[in-house]
């Protein structure tokens, strides 16, 4: 059985990926990053596993087909 996807927040993505905060932004506007999902009424996060994805290939990384956010 595998383990279920852990929510991280951005300080965990800025860390994981060495990006800025502008930068991750930036690249969620264009596309070229997972987005963040809801996850309370003032909180957002990250899919654990879309963030690694981007990070085994962030050059030719793209959301998921059916990916809900």
């Amino acid at each position: 059985m595998s383990e279920p996807d852990r929510i991280i927040r951005l300080k965990t993505v800025l860390a994981r990926t060495s990006l800025s905060r502008s930068t991750v932004y930036r690249k969620i506007a264009e596309g070229t990053f997972p987005a963040q999902i809801k996850i309370s009424v003032n909180g957002a996060g990250w899919r654990e596993s879309d963030i690694n994805r981007w990070i085994a290939d962030p050059i030719s990384w793209c959301p998921r087909a059916g990916a809900e956010g």
